[in-house]
């Protein structure tokens, strides 16, 4: 049987830090990886992340970018929207039935 290993988290600032040395042209995207001993993969993702989101890239366990957060309140003010709406459908309901 195998165990699974945990998964390594690397910080924001030692993120930013590989990515610098790739984007400032000091070493490749594989030198770094070699060197940090990370994947290739990952150092091209939070290249493309930090290009993408800028100072929302990497906001940490359990912190939400801006977008996410505002997309979370949008569906919870939907969900609290929908509530009232079915509690508005069943007091007409039985206000027309009881109304005369």
């Amino acid at each position: 049987m195998e165990t699974e290993k945990p998964r390594k988290r690397y910080d924001r600032q030692f993120k930013i830090n590989a990515v610098s040395m790739v984007v400032n042209g000091e070493h490749s995207v594989a030198d770094v990886a070699r060197e940090l001993g990370i994947t290739a993969d990952a150092l091209y993702r939070w290249k493309r992340e930090l290009s993408r989101e800028k100072k929302g890239a990497f906001p940490g366990k359990g912190r939400l970018g801006p977008q996410e957060e505002e997309l979370r309140s949008l569906r919870r003010e939907l969900e609290e929207a929908k509530e009232d709406r079915e509690i508005l459908k069943k007091a007409l309901a039985f206000f027309s039935k009881h109304g005369k």
